[in-house]
């Protein structure tokens, strides 16, 4: 049975019929929560007792130099996580989108830097990151797709370490994460729409659900859509940028910032979008002239769509008031994102091409509006194979 030692200095038992045994506790991992034991052995009580004595002594006389053993003393001079994500975070991101740097340091802030962010780079092995990101998914109950996000942050900042020689290895890669299933995609089929454009008649968002729904913009972009980016005289919608709103604690402000994956893009809507334009923008023309000096749009001038005040929308506004239209028309949830791939799929149905679609949608490549949509593309081509057959069974041979 174990003896308790006096002054918390420990504890001796005798681990077997010839040997004693003496632990003591050094420190806790600031991740797995685990206590870091330092075991002494030997064949009497008396040895064991002196051996620990000794340890316990040599740390007394080092202790405003000790460094803790998982951190050996040639590590002194290495740079701690958090603090080289400070550098990373300043100094390496001159290429990303502010949208993008800001979402980076929400998850620094609140995920990573709590954890990991005392660890020097060197003992920053894939075991301590393995076991961090267990925690995100375990304790946390973070989704799938955000840790993947947590996961890319740390792998770039440890990416860029390495290429700097800050560090030697980036043990990231060598860690799981739990897979990310995709949603489903849900567009709304022929009976859904008529069903949505019924309850959309005299709708205060009539309009601009009608406009997401054939031109597939995203929501960003649809709010941030201004009245000069509109070509009524070449029918052409130009798709500059979008209104985004910092993600922070409490809420964060609303600002300009560039489309998804970096390009301006021009959208040729079919004429009816056209004409829902002309018509919100004679709307809109009464409801600043019924307002006057109440009109005020802020820091966000010449928006197409907006309160009756001028002043700008957010997103959560659109998923709200899309609910209610859906509920009106007794439909099941979607998600406003389901009007873009409604328009998507309606599009590949129509007859565009891969190519056409992408370019509209704003996709980084075609590859991946082939991934999102292929689906569609297999029943299409299943289809025109049905209409073949049908064709050469009619045939007399």
């Amino acid at each position: 049975m174990a003896t308790k030692r006096v002054n918390g200095e420990g504890c001796i038992r005798k681990k077997d019929a010839t040997h004693w045994e003496a632990r003591i506790t050094l420190s806790r991992d600031p991740v797995t929560k685990k206590q870091k034991i330092k075991a002494f052995y030997g064949k009497s009580r008396k040895e064991v007792k002196e051996k620990m004595e000794a340890f316990l002594d040599e740390l007394e006389e080092k202790k405003n130099s000790y460094v803790p053993p998982e951190f050996t003393p040639e590590d002194e001079n290495d740079m701690l996580l958090s603090d080289w994500l400070e550098t990373w975070h300043k100094t390496y991101l001159a290429d990303v989108k502010d949208s993008t740097k800001a979402n980076y340091r929400n998850i620094i802030d609140n995920h990573i830097a709590p954890v990991l962010g005392d660890y020097p780079l060197s003992k920053l092995k894939a075991p301590v990151i393995q076991e961090f990101y267990n925690q995100l998914k375990e304790d946390k109950g973070l989704n799938p797709k955000y840790i993947k996000n947590i996961h890319g942050v740390l792998h770039s900042a440890l990416d860029k370490a390495v290429k700097v020689e800050i560090t030697a290895k980036n043990y990231t890669s060598v860690c799981s994460i739990p897979k990310v299933i995709e949603p489903e995609i849900k567009p709304l089929n022929k009976e859904e729409l008529e069903r949505l454009f019924a309850a959309l008649k005299g709708e205060e968002f009539e309009d601009l659900i009608l406009v997401d729904l054939f031109t597939g913009l995203r929501c960003g972009e649809l709010i941030g859509l201004t009245w000069d980016c509109i070509d009524f005289e070449n029918g052409i919608i130009h798709v500059k940028k979008q209104l985004s709103i910092q993600r922070k604690k409490g809420g964060g402000k609303p600002y300009w910032s560039t489309l998804k994956n970096g390009k301006t893009r021009i959208v040729l809507p079919a004429p009816f979008v056209m004409n829902v334009l002309k018509h919100h923008k004679a709307v809109q023309a009464a409801q600043k002239l019924a307002a006057g000096s109440l009109w005020d749009e802020g820091d966000f001038p010449n928006l197409v769509f907006c309160h009756a005040n001028g002043y700008h929308y957010i997103q959560p506004t659109i998923w709200k008031e899309f609910q209610k239209v859906l509920k009106k028309a007794g439909l099941e949830h979607h998600r406003v994102h389901d009007l873009r791939h409604t328009f998507a799929v309606n599009s590949l149905k129509a007859g565009d091409d891969i190519k056409t679609l992408q370019e509209n949608m704003g996709h980084f490549s075609a590859a991946f509006t082939l991934d999102k949509y292929g689906h569609v593309v297999d029943e299409m081509r299943k289809a025109s194979s049905n209409r073949m057959q049908k064709l050469i069974d009619s045939m007399s041979m």
